[in-house]
């Protein structure tokens, strides 16, 4: 994986690293305070975050044995974008499902209206 995104993707995939940017999102933290929350190792740890920085979005200070980690969101952004892309997509196929609903209540079906939907959604007997 070369491209920006897919580095970022695949640094999310991880529910661990997720949750380390969710704490750097608070602030910088070392690698002692990032392996707090786990039953892992520091090298364990090093090598989640290596993988954060890999993508970008972390990086580490430099001073001396003291090498606190921060978020750098800049990667989150591009990410979002790529997923809003798809906002038109969701957003037509939810309006084609509220034209159906509604149509199936104009008809007034007994098997097949809105409320015998909505009732069998939340798994009570239609």
């Amino acid at each position: 994986m070369t491209d920006a995104l897919s580095r970022t993707f695949a640094a999310l995939s991880d529910p661990t690293r997720r949750a380390m940017l969710a704490r750097l999102s608070e602030g910088e933290a070392t690698v002692g305070e990032l392996a707090e929350p786990f039953d892992m190792t520091f090298a364990a740890v090093s090598k989640h975050l290596r993988v954060l920085e890999g993508a970008g979005l972390v990086t580490r200070g430099r001073n001396a044995q003291y090498r606190p980690a921060r978020l750098d969101a800049r990667p989150l952004a591009a990410a979002s974008d790529w997923i809003g892309g798809y906002a038109r997509f969701w957003e037509d196929s939810l309006g084609a499902l509220d034209q159906y609903l509604n149509a199936l209540q104009q008809l007034g079906r007994p098997h097949g209206d809105a409320q015998s939907v909505a009732s069998h959604r939340e798994g009570e007997p239609s």
